[in-house]
């Protein structure tokens, strides 16, 4: 799959994303040649009546000076976007409407299925960008490349660390990754053993040479967990391999409404130290 046409997910309320991370995202789209879009949400707020709570604190003129906020934030975002955009030489669009705060990470999801790819910035934070990135990897059904805010810049990612347990999830984000992975210098393939009951050894060999049939060459990695917890043993040999970017798949399923994360998704949607992309 050609990425062509990128969005790109910025936060508005209580913080906006920083502006290095629109320069970021326009840099990555650069790579492909891509057309990116942003979309932000203006957050709106439901005001409860309570005149013992009104007598203390004037609720409607918080939630109105909040929501003033995220407006002015949507507005100093696609500034700042479309300057960079428009500097690189890339097509562009912006979206905006209004949400209450609990429709965004659905909603964020729904633009999410319509393009090739989803780029989103890794707020500092308060969890919500944890909630973001769950809705919009687990309901897009597109790859969500997660930016931290802190990252070695280096495009088109040079070296990469696929992640690898035979699963759906993870041959999802192989393939999904395909583009960046043409255009890596060396692409690691690890695969942690005594973790999951899978033969690590035979699909590891295959997928290498899958691979290799899209001129991509690999080098095969076995790490033991040795009790370990997986994310954490990832994200290890990334950083061991001065890694620009790690693929791996999302794994997680719905309880009602609460979103069960597995371990090492969790444990890398918590604090990722490098860009990452997800597919589920």
């Amino acid at each position: 799959m050609a990425i062509r046409d990128i969005l790109l997910a910025l936060t508005t309320y209580p913080n906006p994303s920083p502006a290095s991370a629109i320069d970021d995202a326009v840099a990555i789209a650069g790579t492909f040649d891509a057309r990116i879009t942003a979309v932000a949400l203006e957050a709106k707020f439901k005001v409860p009546g309570s005149i013992i709570a009104d007598s203390i604190i004037n609720i409607p003129a918080l939630a109105a000076t909040e929501a003033a906020k995220s407006a002015a934030n949507v507005t100093a975002l696609f500034d700042a976007f479309h300057k960079a955009a428009e500097n690189a030489g890339l097509e562009n669009e912006t979206f905006s409407e209004k949400c209450y705060s609990a429709e965004i990470p659905d909603r964020l999801a729904e633009y999410a299925r319509l393009k090739d790819l989803t780029i989103l910035p890794v707020p500092a934070g308060d969890g919500r960008d944890d909630w973001y990135a769950e809705s919009i990897i687990f309901g897009s059904g597109r790859p969500t490349l997660l930016l931290p805010r802190e990252w070695k810049k280096r495009l088109p990612f040079e070296t990469v660390v696929v992640a690898w347990d035979f699963s759906r999830p993870s041959t999802r984000a192989v393939a999904d990754a395909l583009p960046f992975l043409e255009k890596a210098k060396k692409v690691y393939v690890l695969s942690v053993s005594n973790d999951k009951d899978f033969d690590i050894n035979q699909s590891a060999t295959e997928l290498a040479k899958n691979l290799a049939r899209h001129r991509i060459e690999t080098v095969l990695d076995v790490v033991d967990r040795a009790g370990r917890d997986v994310g954490s043993v990832i994200t290890s040999y990334a950083r061991s391999c001065d890694a620009d970017l790690l693929v791996m798949g999302a794994y997680g399923h719905s309880r009602l409404r609460e979103m069960v994360l597995g371990g090492a998704t969790r444990s890398i949607l918590s604090t990722p130290e490098l860009p990452v992309l997800m597919s589920r």
